[in-house]
């Protein structure tokens, strides 16, 4: 990680920060069709996953594997999508979306099938202070390669 990081412009205006990892800022997707949430490791110039270290991968692994199952437990999720597409935004960032089969885009993907639905001031509120108590793990506890290079 370095000083020279900085979030892509369309991700900050897309989306509403979380929580920061060790390696990632996870941020909340501003669409109230699905629970989307967008790893972006804070690594500057990375735009494809050979961009990270070794290390930068394992951990970027272990907070995708974690994010992924919180998601899935909160929000009782059909199927978990997780991609890393950057074919309109290249900074590197990964997208962990929850589907169900009665969500307006199953079984399609969701990308570029419908606009995004800005969510409501209280849907916000709401979402943000569930996922803030639940995104907070204990890295120590999790990894010893929390500390990255």
């Amino acid at each position: 990680m370095t000083s020279e990081f900085e979030m892509d412009a369309r991700l900050d205006a897309d989306t509403f920060p979380v929580a920061q990892w060790p390696l990632c800022d996870v941020r909340l997707m501003n669409d109230a069709q699905y629970p989307w949430l967008i790893l972006v490791p804070r690594v500057a110039g990375a735009r494809e996953l050979y961009d990270l270290s070794e290390v930068q991968r394992r951990q970027l692994d272990l907070e995708s594997i974690l994010l992924s199952r919180t998601l899935m437990a909160t929000f009782k999720g059909d199927k978990l999508n997780v991609a890393a597409l950057g074919n309109v935004v290249s900074q590197l960032h990964i997208h962990h979306v929850v589907r169900f089969e009665c969500d307006p885009s199953w079984p399609a993907p969701v990308w570029g099938r419908l606009p995004p639905q800005a969510m409501s001031d209280d849907l916000k509120s709401e979402r943000l202070a569930k996922l803030a108590s639940i995104l907070a793990p204990d890295w120590a506890a999790l990894s010893s390669n929390a500390v990255l290079d």
